[in-house]
Parts: C-alpha cells; sequence; structure tokens
C-alpha cells in the first residue's frame, strides 16, 4: 500500500482500537504517526511481518493495514494480557481481532523470545519491527540478544525509538523524566515503567552489527503532535512521589535522582510538554 492510500486509511484504523472510545483524539494523532513510519519503511501489500512488542495493537493496527489480506501480522508482547490501564493488552487485541483487521493479526502475549521454546521458521518472515519498545528491556545485552533471535526469522528490520538528542529546549522535560527512570532501573529499583533502559541512536547503531544486522542510514521522523512527554513526565513525577522506591535507591543515586527531579519540576508544564524527537532505520 502506497503512503497515500495508508494515511487516507488513518480513520478507519484508528477506529479498530479499543482506545478510540476512550480518548478518540489521541488514537487519531497516535495512529497517524505510526501509519506515517510504516510508509517510511514501505512495507509491502502480501508481507509476513513479526512484530515484537506490539503492547496495545497501536502499530499492529497500521501493520495490518499496510499488508492487505493478503498479509499477515504476529504481534508478541512479554507482558501478560491483564497488562495495561484502563484498557488491558487482552481486551485491545480482542476489539482488534473483532474488526476486518483482525484475520490478518495472531496476538501472542506473555511470549519472551529468549526462551528456546519459542521458535518460527527460519527466514519465515520478510519483516520483523520494534517500534517504540526497545527501552522496555532490560538491558542493551537483552536487546541485543533478542535483535539476534530475530535476526534468524526476519530478512529486514524496522525499528524506531525516541532520540535521548533533544533537538530544543523545551524537550528537556521528556529527557530527564526518560533518564530518572532509566536510573532507578540501573540502580535495582524494578519497576514496571515504559522505561527501563534509555539508549541512545548512537547506541543502537552499535548494537546492531553485533546482532547481525547492517543498518542503513535512517531519518527523524516528526512527533510534535503526540502526547508522550506527558505521559512519561507524569509517569517520572509518580514515581518520585513513591517513598518505597526511593528508598531502595543507593543514598548516592538517591541524591543525584533528586537534583535531577528538581530540575524537572521546574521545566515541567502540567500539560503540552513537547516529546523528544524519534529516529527510524531499517537493517538487513
Amino acid at each position: 500500500m502506497n503512503k497515500t492510500d495508508l494515511m487516507s486509511k488513518v480513520p478507519s484504523i484508528a477506529a479498530a482500537m479499543a482506545a478510540a472510545d476512550v480518548s478518540p483524539d489521541i488514537q487519531l494523532t497516535q495512529t497517524r504517526y505510526r501509519a506515517a513510519l510504516v510508509s517510511g519503511w514501505g512495507i509491502p501489500a502480501g508481507a509476513s511481518v513479526l512484530e515484537v512488542g506490539c503492547g496495545q495493537g497501536d502499530m499492529t493496527a497500521v501493520l495490518a493495514e499496510a499488508v492487505g489480506p493478503q498479509g499477515r501480522v504476529v504481534a508478541v508482547d512479554i507482558a501478560d494480557p491483564s497488562y495495561g490501564t484502563p484498557i488491558t493488552l487482552g481486551q485491545s487485541a480482542e476489539h482488534l481481532k473483532a474488526t476486518p483487521l483482525g484475520s490478518r493479526i495472531e496476538f501472542r502475549f506473555s511470549l519472551d523470545i529468549l526462551d528456546e521454546a519459542v521458535t518460527f521458521p527460519s527466514g519465515g518472515f520478510d519483516y520483523a519491527v520494534l517500534a517504540h519498545c526497545s527501552w522496555y528491556f532490560a538491558s542493551l545485552d537483552q536487546l541485543r540478544e533478542s535483535l539476534a533471535r530475530v535476526r534468524r526469522w526476519a530478512r529486514t528490520l524496522c525499528f524506531t525509538e525516541w532520540d535521548l538528542a533533544p533537538s530544543s529546549a523545551d524537550q528537556l522535560p521528556h529527557l530527564l523524566a526518560v533518564l530518572i527512570q532509566g536510573q532507578f532501573e540501573a540502580s535495582g529499583s524494578r519497576g514496571e515503567g515504559n522505561v527501563r533502559t534509555p539508549f541512545s541512536h548512537e547506541s543502537l547503531l552499535r548494537t546492531l552489527p553485533a546482532a547481525g544486522w547492517c543498518p542503513v542510514p535512517g531519518q527523524a521522523v516528526d512527533t510534535a503532535s503526540l502526547q508522550d512527554g506527558d505521559w512519561e513526565v507524569n509517569a517520572c513525577v509518580t514515581l518520585l512521589d513513591d517513598v518505597d522506591r526511593m528508598a531502595e535507591l543507593p543514598q548516592t543515586v538517591r541524591d543525584l535522582v533528586q537534583s535531577q527531579a528538581d530540575v524537572l519540576r521546574s521545566l515541567a508544564k502540567d500539560r503540552g510538554n513537547t516529546p523528544l524527537p524519534a529516529y527510524s532505520l531499517t537493517a538487513s
């Protein structure tokens, strides 16, 4: 499906998501962003796609539209289907499966792709997609191992993630929010947030060859309309207010985090925090 055709389908794709019943404008914005990513990757009709870290299925729905009735999307996530609020992953998947896109999608939750019992045919997928899920990994080593495993199953990798290099000062609250969350995780205070290993674009480019992938030059993608800056600032402030989680930090780390939190609170807005830029690339 060409870019114009896919972008014209954004309203119907967004309507297929359960979250559209709760926040239709937000869902439309998030779907439009993902449609632009898929268009940039050039995934054609009839393609087979393995999506790692599918979450609620925002990217899954767009991929299903792009590959068409003759294509297929296998969407996997390590999380349990009961995870998520106000809509769980399982509820969102059930809602999407009940739409015309559903016949093209297979959801598999509670699946760890590093489990040796998990296997797919060698080269069985045209594409593997990781879209804004890689900061969920516990470490760069775990990401590298996962990318190496996916390399057995797919011929082309499509990847996108936030960029830690802000392009403007108003993106600093989002940056501080993800770095603070990363410090909690790196210090051993484990949670279930969206951010565990916030690595740089450059780190990803060093990781891909070690996992057997040869990346081609990527591109920046427009994130200005997204709400993720607000979401991560709010998640970080909630984390900072968690007395038990703060107590788990070594004193030196706690002092550092507290100083960064002071800066975050001085810069962040109640709403309208500008998200970081993101990058998108492919590898083969």
